[in-house]
């Protein structure tokens, strides 16, 4: 039987949000007959630009096409928060995907979301929701990680990102690092939401 594919695809400018998909990649490939794959959505922004705003060069993960999208069993999608909403970039990514709206190619893939945000008040949950938008009209099936974390979802002596709705992280003024609760939660969202692509591809 052909892997199930969970593909992890995300936009990060500062690297917090490429922090977490790598844990996440990792969740999702410990469950046996997944292949994760990374994926970056295109950049909009030109380098003058990116250097002005102090952005670190890109990493070499591959840029995803909506064609490419298309192939996935599941999908995780990851990106920073703009003002309590996705950040552009990905928003012209998502917008890119009209082709694979009107043919319904998405229709019944589970997906997830995973974000960060400059503070405790930036959005972590609004941008799950606005999200979600996305996939509905995709006709995508959210799955979001509710409190599978266990104990982790209840920590309260530190500052962790990251909510029923998804893994997430805070990135303070940006020299803020995901913190180890935050990675494991990362983790813990690609295995889980793996372990549901691949019951469903099965049950199909």
């Amino acid at each position: 039987m052909a892997p199930t594919k969970v593909y992890i695809v995300y936009y990060s400018m500062y690297g917090h949000v490429a922090k977490l998909a790598e844990e996440i990649q990792k969740g999702a490939a410990s469950v046996e007959g997944v292949e994760a794959v990374l994926w970056q959505v295109p950049e909009t922004l030109n380098e003058d630009a990116l250097s002005k705003m102090s952005a670190p060069p890109k990493s070499d993960v591959p840029i995803i096409t909506p064609t490419e999208l298309a192939m996935a069993d599941g999908v995780i999608f990851g990106f920073p928060t703009r003002f309590g909403m996705m950040a552009a970039q990905f928003k012209a990514f998502i917008d890119s995907t009209g082709g694979l709206w009107r043919t319904q190619s998405l229709a019944g893939k589970p997906a997830g979301i995973f974000y960060s945000t400059g503070s405790q008040g930036g959005g972590q949950e609004t941008t799950a929701l606005t999200a979600v938008t996305q996939l509905a009209h995709h006709g995508m099936l959210f799955v979001p990680i509710g409190y599978t974390f266990g104990a982790g979802m209840f920590e309260m002596e530190k500052v962790k990102g990251g909510s029923p709705y998804g893994a997430g992280t805070y990135a303070g003024d940006g020299s803020r690092c995901p913190s180890e609760l935050e990675l494991a939660q990362a983790f813990h969202q690609g295995k889980y939401i793996a372990g549901i692509t691949k019951k469903l591809k099965s049950d199909v």
